[in-house]
């Protein structure tokens, strides 16, 4: 097998791993547009509040320890040297939990029934909120996040694709990173859950009649603030596991927010509305932005074609299917 083509391949499998980090934050998205019809744009917020209070649970810092400290003039930084990452994240799930009763109580029942726009602005209000309480809480500076998940090259995977080489040929190995295949093996059980879950029970049919109408939803027993809050708890749930991936392979930083803005080209390609379709449309990002990286920046003797490509593709499926692969396609009578 010629290099060429063994190169070829190994640029498409970590486009696909690197597809599925951007599947696990386009997922929280699409959980709260199903239930709402807005684009929550506090999610990469969220993946950063996930992270820092893993983090923090792990070491065992005290929240507010550095405003507490600054106003009464203590030394009081840790509550116990560190916790076991299991009982971290578990504690950092009901804090998740807590956190969309929360947001429930101040803000979405207030705008039950408001228009899409103003449920969209509020999103935005809380992205600025959380991350500021974020950063009182845990404090601003880079954090190492360690749950126990291998990462780094498959020395495995690099030494079985050696001999794949055609003879004589300068050829070491595929590189593919460990956390990326975990990912992906995570990825694939939470779609799996979260298909079968809104097609299958009873509260996964009550948050799309919620998404499609909420005076209608309400008008049927259907309690929206009990969605809502069961919607934005299992959002944060998912925003924990993408900020776990992306924090354990970057560090835990307030640049994670940014993440976000990666999960809009994989939205508009995969469709607003489908589960399924976030997975496709992260995967076909990852791919097509190391291809373009790799041979059209090559060809054209371009650099950094990646920070860009995705929304070069984000834009061509809005001019010829704004709807996205797996979307629902809006027809209006007149």
């Amino acid at each position: 097998m010629s290099v060429e083509l063994l190169n070829f391949i190994e640029t498409v499998l970590n486009g696909l791993m690197s597809g599925i980090m951007y599947s696990l934050v386009a997922l929280g998205f699409v959980l709260i547009f199903k239930a709402s019809g807005v684009f929550n744009f506090a999610q990469g917020v969220f993946a950063l509040f996930a992270a820092l209070t893993l983090v923090g649970f792990q070491t065992g810092q005290v929240p507010f320890s550095h405003l507490i400290n600054e106003l009464f003039g203590t030394k009081f930084h840790h509550w116990y040297p560190e916790i076991h990452s299991f009982l971290a994240i578990f504690l950092t799930i009901l804090t998740m939990i807590v956190l969309a009763w929360i947001i429930e109580r101040l803000v979405l029942k207030h705008l039950v029934n408001q228009e899409p726009i103003i449920l969209f602005m509020a999103t935005i209000g809380l992205a600025f909120v959380l991350e500021g309480v974020g950063d009182l809480m845990w404090g601003s500076d880079v954090k190492v996040l360690d749950v126990g998940i291998p990462s780094g090259g498959s020395v495995w995977l690099e030494n079985a694709t050696i001999g794949l080489a055609s003879e004589g040929s300068e050829y070491y190995g595929m590189y593919i990173d460990v956390l990326n295949v975990w990912a992906t093996v995570i990825a694939v059980f939470l779609v799996t859950a979260l298909a079968i879950f809104s097609q299958y029970t009873k509260t996964g049919r009550a948050l799309r009649a919620v998404a499609d109408d909420h005076q209608a939803a309400l008008s049927v027993g259907i309690s929206l603030r009990t969605i809502w809050v069961f919607v934005w708890a299992m959002s944060g749930f998912i925003a924990m596991v993408a900020g776990i991936m992306w924090g354990t392979e970057s560090g835990v930083q307030f640049s994670l927010s940014l993440i976000a803005l990666k999960a809009l080209p994989v939205l508009i390609l995969g469709g607003f509305t489908s589960i399924p379709g976030a997975i496709i449309g992260g995967l076909l990002i990852g791919v097509g932005e190391k291809l373009a990286e790799i041979y059209i920046g090559g060809l054209l003797d371009i650099g950094a074609i990646e920070n860009w490509f995705a929304y070069f593709m984000a834009l061509v499926f809005l001019l010829f299917r704004p709807q996205g692969l797996f979307g629902d396609k809006i027809i209006e009578r007149v």
